[in-house]
């Protein structure tokens, strides 16, 4: 299985903290921690901004290294991502991905 698709079903590839993190860039970064602190209602600086994908060998953001409960259930069940769970249909931890999809007309 691709190594850029996330736990969740996210395309790290397209994701601009890895492409930040790939590239070095810093104006990504500093864009990316403006508008994921928005987002989430914390501080994120751009130092915090290092990403080679969830399930890449490499660096990782603190929330998908360490704080993402989705990413925790996958790995405690052997799964590579959510799409092996018989239970991803109806698991809420998904809920804000749907929503995600949703609002991106997917």
């Amino acid at each position: 299985m691709n190594k850029m698709i996330a736990c969740c079903g996210f395309d790290c590839e397209k994701c601009d903290v890895r492409t930040a993190t790939i590239n070095n860039d810093q104006a990504l970064r500093v864009k990316t921690a403006k508008l994921w602190s928005e987002l989430n209602k914390v501080a994120i600086t751009p130092e915090q901004i290092n990403c080679e994908g969830c399930r890449a060998d490499g660096v990782k953001t603190i929330f998908c290294s360490s704080l993402c409960e989705i990413r925790k259930c996958v790995i405690s069940k052997g799964y590579e991502t959510c799409g092996e769970c018989a239970e991803k249909e109806t698991c809420v931890m998904l809920d804000p991905i749907r929503q995600a999809v949703s609002k991106a007309n997917y």
